[in-house]
């Protein structure tokens, strides 16, 4: 009887293309949803995951990367004594205003909030190391140079080698990369030391965070630990929490996640995604069944148990669904390369594909039982009529 169910789907094809395209359907919106969510907050700790440092140092009870407040610079020597710590880099946040202009910064083109990170330029520096060549670096060494992503270019009205003014400071942008859109404004890099110019005085030492690079073999969650245990002697260098790279980039992801509205919006969509995609599916393969009725009810008229037909609707099930997973494979590799070529914020993780395809698995099989539940509470001597 297994058999019959692969027979029929080879022979009757055209009968189950439309189950098949449901089932590709609801893949695509299953990943594509799973793309644009990990995406679109994913770059709310972009300044994390672009980097390469291993711990982070902030105030205490930092809920997201982007809500810094500066602590002294004690805790950067804190840091420094540490014997598993190689290296230590300050990160200032300047939270500014953008104009650009042509001719002067009488004729703006118009203010833009942006996030400007002040970072280190030395070449083996860790913030944003995958997003930075060291030439840009380099360049960063200018007075009031900036970065910028070309994506942010047309929002924040420049050019390379442009002019513009943040916060009534002058800058200019000396190179547009990619992979610095973020999340809630326009992400612009600069030197430490034009970042603490642009913020003004009281900035001229300590940092928003400071990161650290750890001696090889070193696990980032033991001197985290170490780091954050309470002490008279740790309390003396200021207010400070350490996390690991990782348990920081979970926590600003979480953040505009699950404590936000915009995150309860996207993931309420993900929910009515699922919803549409089973309602789908289901209705699809009913039908599949409800136009092989006949055909089933013969084969149960001469002696086939209906368990037996049961698992034949199961494996076409199981086809169907793999055959659909397949065709949402190649068309959300299409799209996404297409949301990619127009910098739309979309990434997947192995992990991401793997939920959708169970899913997909799990729509297709409960879709199957549905059908087959119609199908056993049929009365052979009505279908035969």
């Amino acid at each position: 009887m297994i058999a019959l169910a692969r027979k029929t789907l080879v022979y009757e094809w055209r009968r189950f293309v439309p189950s098949v395209f449901a089932v590709g359907f609801s893949g695509v919106l299953l990943v594509m949803q799973a793309a644009l969510v990990l995406g679109i907050f994913g770059s709310a700790a972009l300044y994390v995951t672009a980097s390469s440092a291993q711990i982070w140092v902030g105030y205490p009870g930092t809920q997201s990367v982007n809500f810094g407040r500066d602590i002294g610079r004690d805790v950067e020597m804190r840091l420094r004594m540490d014997p598993d710590i190689t290296a230590v880099e300050p990160y200032v946040w300047v939270d500014g205003d953008w104009r650009a202009a042509s001719t002067g910064q009488g004729d703006a083109h118009g203010g833009v909030s942006i996030y400007l990170s002040g970072i280190a330029t030395e070449a083996s520096s860790m913030l944003f190391a995958r997003v930075l060549q060291p030439w840009q670096r380099e360049r960063l060494r200018e007075p009031g140079a900036v970065i910028v992503d070309q994506a942010d270019l047309g929002t924040l009205g420049a050019q390379e080698g442009g002019v513009a003014w943040i916060n009534g400071h002058r800058v200019r942008v000396v190179a547009a990369v990619s992979g610095l859109r973020g999340l809630g404004g326009a992400n612009v890099l600069s030197s430490l030391a034009t970042a603490r110019e642009i913020a003004g005085p009281g900035h001229e030492a300590g940092g928003t965070y400071f990161v650290a690079r750890l001696r090889q073999g070193v696990k980032p969650a033991s001197v985290r630990d170490r780091l954050n245990q309470a002490s008279p002697a740790q309390a003396s260098f200021g207010p400070y929490e350490a996390w690991t790279a990782r348990d920081f980039a979970r926590r600003s992801q979480r953040y505009w996640m699950l404590d936000t509205g915009a995150g309860a919006g996207v993931l309420f969509m993900a929910l009515i995604v699922c919803l549409v995609g089973s309602v789908v599916t289901s209705q699809s393969l009913k039908a599949v069944v409800a136009a092989s009725a006949r055909e089933y009810a013969v084969l149960n008229a001469l002696g086939v148990s209906r368990g037996a037909l049961g698992r034949v609707v199961i494996e076409q099930s199981f086809w169907i669904g793999a055959l659909g997973f397949v065709l949402a494979a190649v068309v959300s590799s299409l799209l996404l390369a297409l949301a990619m070529a127009y910098r739309v914020p979309v990434a997947l993780t192995p992990m991401a594909v793997t939920l959708c395809a169970l899913l997909v698995a799990v729509l297709s099989l409960l879709s199957g039982l549905g059908a087959m539940r119609s199908l056993l509470r049929a009365d052979p001597a009505s279908l035969l009529r």
